[in-house]
């Protein structure tokens, strides 16, 4: 059974968007102590103040990379993920990226994925490799999967949020079987109720990218930050 504290745990309760503030990303970080959740997911800049506020509650620092596009270079995205590590973050959410998969330069994606990949790795740092479902048809969100595999990443997720669209049933779905346990799965965007949570909770994921946690667990109707 599926409860409001299991739930919790599976959260990376997102503080993404453009016009938040310091403040925001403090009162972001007061609820993820005060549910528990997996991580706060932060912007860049962030990550410092963010690890400052979670400090000594069990609920991790994670940061995105490459945001929200995907279209840096690597090596940017690799200095990005080391400065974010020096700066507390323990996990690391990079967007791939999405032009070249799209153009069927699948080992350029594969390198972009192992440059941010073997900085994390020096410090043991977790790496969730982000699709962009949306632009995505069924078989390149299966070979975006193998790809994440095969430079050694930890999760494959859905979205970022800013994109058209959200997690869907049938993306997740194939990224579970694709997967086949080599690789977690993170549905992210889209997810505003407990229903949904745990629908894909009991499909597979392990992770759930959320910007309304307080909406999805039951306790505010009012609270709707998802962009995410």
């Amino acid at each position: 059974m599926w409860t409001k504290e299991k739930v919790s745990a599976t959260i990376d309760h997102a503080v993404l968007k453009p016009s938040f503030t310091d403040n925001d990303v403090i009162k972001g970080c007061e609820l993820g102590r005060k549910y528990k959740v997996a991580s706060v997911c932060v912007r860049p800049s962030d990550v410092a103040l963010a690890k400052k506020q979670l400090h000594g509650s069990g609920v991790k620092t994670s940061v995105v990379v490459g945001f929200p596009h995907g279209a840096n270079r690597s090596e940017t995205k690799a200095l990005e993920a080391k400065l974010a590590i020096e700066d507390g973050a323990e996990e690391l959410d990079m967007v791939l990226n999405i032009g070249k998969l799209l153009s069927g330069d699948y080992e350029y994606v594969k390198n972009d994925i192992k440059a941010v990949v073997k900085e994390a790795k020096k410090f043991g740092v977790l790496v969730k490799v982000i699709f962009e479902i949306y632009y995505l048809t069924n078989q390149q969100i299966q070979d975006a999967t193998k790809l994440s595999i095969e430079a050694g990443a930890d999760f494959v997720k859905t979205s970022t949020g800013f994109a058209e669209g959200s997690a869907t049933i049938e993306a997740v779905d194939i990224m579970i079987k694709t997967a086949a346990g080599r690789i977690k799965v993170k549905p992210s965007g889209g997810i505003r109720n407990f229903e949904d949570a745990v629908r894909f909770l009991e499909l597979g994921a392990d992770r759930l990218g959320v910007g309304s946690t307080e909406k999805v667990l039951g306790d505010s109707v009012a609270n709707d930050n998802e962009n995410y």
